[in-house]
């Protein structure tokens, strides 16, 4: 027997712990197949701080998630156990430090048989994160909707930081060079050596302007087509939205994507072989009525769903 979302019908949703989707704690159940692990950590960010009450934040948005999924047909609380395995013990003041302390935290659940939906946090999380799901399932196509690359080099002198994860990981083999995807990057760059280190990371990439032009069904294809059956990571930086629909973030770029077209994509990716994702760079303090706090938390809740039916 699976235990879902709370059910006490004399205290209100806004009232309470504010656990994810107001589902079980992981120490309050046996075993949890998809576990939501916050990851408060923003120290790896180049522009605007904050990220780190992220987690918190998209936890308080997520009161309102409910046990079923109109257009995917799915109670995917039922389908799976899905638990909070509350944040992460990690620190600001050590970068590398911070990463082993991830890593360690997400293989505990890996191992424990449990795929993880992390709440982030800056995107310095993805690379430990991708760490202990390639151990467990090995190189993984990653599909990395975002604004930016997140495959530079150092910057100020450190190798870990919000623009490397997919290059750390690349170098480190965890990702499947011939299937990762980028979706919704837009913006300047300083040089074109960027996108040729960016490609040698192995990743293709489907620029925003391409949703002017093409269907979210026709875009989830040439994803798909990208994938096939590897294993699957999916990593959601918030400011892949336009400011419009996610305004509290740390490094936000005009001329995004909408919230609907964000999920009519990871819908449309239904039969994926997800073991693994993430959704950050969440930062509140520039965030207005909980806009972005409430994308992020439906977008965690498309991906468990997402997991739930594969």
């Amino acid at each position: 027997m699976n235990f879902g979302q709370r059910d006490d019908p004399e205290l209100p949703r806004y009232a309470g712990l504010a656990t994810f989707a107001l589902l079980p704690t992981l120490d309050s159940v046996d075993r949890a197949e998809i576990a939501i692990l916050g990851v408060p950590f923003d120290s790896g960010t180049s522009y605007r701080p904050g990220a780190r009450f992220g987690p918190a934040h998209i936890r308080e948005n997520s009161r309102q998630l409910h046990p079923y999924h109109a257009v995917l047909d799915a109670y995917p609380f039922r389908a799976m156990q899905v638990a909070d395995a509350g944040d992460v013990a990690v620190g600001p003041y050590d970068i590398p430090r911070a990463i082993t302390v991830v890593e360690r935290a997400a293989r505990r659940l890996t191992t424990a048989g449990s795929r993880i939906v992390a709440l982030g946090g800056d995107h310095t999380i993805a690379f430990p994160l991708l760490r202990a799901a390639a151990e467990v399932y090995g190189p993984l196509a990653v599909v990395h909707f975002d604004a930016h690359l997140d495959t530079w080099d150092t910057l100020h002198g450190a190798s870990y930081w919000h623009g490397s994860p997919f290059r750390r990981a690349a170098e480190e083999g965890l990702l499947d060079l011939a299937h990762c995807q980028h979706v919704g990057i837009r913006g300047g760059i300083y040089d074109t050596r960027e996108l040729e280190d960016d490609a040698q990371a192995g990743f293709q990439i489907i620029r925003s302007e391409a949703f002017l032009t093409d269907t979210p069904a026709e875009i989830a294809d040439r994803i798909r087509a990208r994938v096939v059956d590897v294993p699957a990571y999916i990593s959601v930086d918030i400011d892949v939205l336009d400011p419009a629909y996610a305004p509290g973030t740390g490094t936000p770029e005009v001329a995004g994507i909408a919230t609907a077209q964000l999920f009519a994509v990871l819908r449309a990716m239904r039969g994926t072989r997800i073991v693994g994702a993430d959704v950050v760079e969440v930062a509140p303090a520039y965030d207005h009525a909980g806009i972005t706090g409430l994308a992020a938390a439906h977008t965690a809740w498309e991906l468990v769903t997402l997991m739930s039916l594969a």
